[in-house]
């Protein structure tokens, strides 16, 4: 007898208890917006956190709560960024897609004063020791950037990382893996821009020891296209705010009478560039 009233009564209690827990539920039960959801299904799912989100799912409240732009995702792009506007109710302001650009251009036969390294073949352990090279600001070439890419849109390239943009989407994985910053995202206002691939703030002497295509930090490009380049010390600098991509009569007397070899394009070649670099390497074929 004893048992079953024991039992009656835990049966009761978890009635109760059941019961307590549903009532609380439905009076501290926090509807979510449905939008979220909805931006969640059209996100490309990378949870990548180009973003700056730790995913999709946080980035899509984040765009309804308001704190982060409709066009945040950077692997999504123009289309994904009209769909999220479109479920907001709001008009998207198309910007530039942010692409990354390689603050280094020397290959393996430019840089001076390499010095065989036996230690953990990552960039972050070779900068720990930091005698792998002479200078101390270029690229490390041990492929942190590469690995830190899911899109396989970087590969080293005789001892410098290439970024290609037919698969990059932006996300900024690289940026985050170089631990000398050199990978930098730009605005790309057009498929193919000019880039500073060079980071030494050295004087010129110290950059010609270390590095054959360096920059000099002789404001030839300032004097030249002053609203474009900066030379705020030995380094020059672009100014991707002015900066539009096209190739003024400015520019091209820079690209002209630069004694570095520091000033690259990045991204997909025009036209007529195609046509020229074919050409050259036809050319070069050849002889």
């Amino acid at each position: 007898m004893t048992i079953v009233m024991a039992a009656i009564i835990l049966f009761g209690l978890t009635l109760i208890f059941a019961t307590l827990l549903g009532v609380a539920k439905e009076i501290l039960r926090v509807d979510e917006d449905p939008r979220i959801e909805q931006i969640n299904e059209v996100l490309p799912s990378a949870n990548c956190g180009g973003c700056g989100f730790a995913g999709c799912a946080d980035f899509a409240k984040a765009v309804v709560e308001g704190k982060a732009p409709c066009d945040g995702c950077p692997v999504g792009g123009a289309e994904t960024a009209a769909d999220v506007a479109a479920i907001l109710g709001i008009e998207v302001v198309q910007t530039a897609p942010f692409r990354p650009i390689v603050h280094c251009g020397a290959k393996t036969q430019d840089k001076l004063g390499v010095v065989p390294y036996e230690g953990i073949e990552t960039c972050v352990g070779a900068n720990i020791v930091g005698v792998t090279q002479a200078c101390a600001y270029g690229c490390l070439g041990y492929s942190d950037c590469v690995r830190a890419c899911t899109f396989d849109a970087l590969h080293m390239v005789e001892g410098r990382p290439v970024v290609d943009y037919d698969k990059c989407t932006g996300c900024g994985a690289c940026v985050k893996a170089c631990p000398r910053d050199l990978i930098e995202l730009i605005p790309f206002k057009e498929e193919r821009m000019l880039v500073v691939a060079c980071a030494n703030k050295e004087s010129a002497k110290a950059v010609k020891a270390v590095c054959k295509v360096g920059c000099i930090g002789c404001k030839l490009c300032q004097r030249f296209a002053p609203d474009v380049f900066e030379v705020p010390g030995n380094i020059a600098d672009i100014n991707y705010e002015k900066y539009t991509g096209e190739e003024t009569e400015e520019v091209k007397k820079v690209l002209d009478k630069c004694p570095a070899e520091i000033l690259l394009y990045f991204g997909r070649p025009k036209l007529k560039h195609a046509e020229q670099l074919a050409a050259e390497k036809a050319a070069t074929s050849r002889n």
